[in-house]
């Protein structure tokens, strides 16, 4: 089950001057090392689970195109990382038409053929793609939503008593179950504020690597042509921002990145 979103948000902000949420997710065990060991164990069950179903996409066209597009961000993606712990970045190309992509703590990386080939995605739109998935595992979104289902489950079965919850609290008392690894970047949702970070670091990156930044528009373009999210209910309610909105930041940000690719885009 996923977690309260509102609620868990609600909760971490009121704990932020007690610790919080990065902070919550290490007093419970899950400090960027110990969460990327646990998230590698994860990744690579999902990976035996694919290659069973022989959904493991490595000979492709598509695949080959994504590890090649990976492969040039990641030195940019290395020295973006300021967590501490050294990545051992890895990516995977699943076989299906969902149109999805994920990264999992310490750098563990999966683009799904559906995204690239329904959209026909270019090769800027895809570094687009793997820039903001990348972006996700290095300023540890995944550690500060699990923060915040601690809080949430905290709230819900104590009360919401967060100093005393802060020593001697079991995993079974905050509710963290075993396969939680494997929910985050595969099933878990970030926040609207995690994914405007997500595009903007994912800009970034594309840019320092020579991709067009331009192509992070038309990716939301070429997603509103298949769901148009920006209607005024998805506005106010849903966890991430509208497509139009994830639009209008990056033009924003235009002005910043575009010198950066101009001076990249011929290495």
């Amino acid at each position: 089950m996923k977690p309260n979103l509102y609620l868990s948000s609600l909760v971490c902000s009121a704990a932020l001057a007690l610790a919080g949420c990065t902070s919550v997710a290490e007093m419970v065990g899950y400090d960027s090392a110990t969460l990327n060991e646990d998230a590698a164990k994860s990744y690579n069950q999902v990976m035996q689970e694919a290659r069973s179903k022989r959904a493991l996409d490595t000979t492709s066209r598509t695949s080959r195109r994504v590890h090649a597009i990976f492969n040039r961000l990641k030195p940019h993606a290395e020295r973006a990382n300021q967590t501490g712990v050294p990545f051992k970045w890895q990516m995977s190309v699943i076989r299906s038409d969902e149109m999805n992509a994920w990264a999992m703590p310490g750098g563990k990386m999966a683009v799904y053929t559906g995204i690239v080939e329904r959209l026909k995605l270019t090769d800027d739109e895809i570094a687009a793609i793997v820039g903001h998935e990348m972006t996700h595992a290095l300023l540890e979104h995944s550690k500060k939503a699990i923060g915040q289902q601690v809080l949430t489950n905290l709230a819900v079965g104590v009360g919401g008593s967060l100093v005393a919850s802060q020593t001697g609290v079991s995993q079974d008392a905050i509710g963290l179950s075993s396969n939680l690894l494997s929910q985050y970047g595969v099933n878990m949702p970030f926040s609207r504020s995690q994914e405007r970070e997500a595009d903007a670091g994912g800009v970034r990156l594309m840019a320092q690597a020579g991709y067009n930044p331009q192509a992070a528009i038309s990716v939301w373009e070429k997603m509103n042509r298949i769901n148009d999210n920006n209607n005024t209910l998805n506005a106010i309610t849903s966890s991430h921002p509208t497509n139009n909105a994830r639009m209008q930041a990056i033009r924003n940000m235009l002005p910043e990145v575009m010198p950066i690719y101009e001076r990249n885009k011929r290495r």
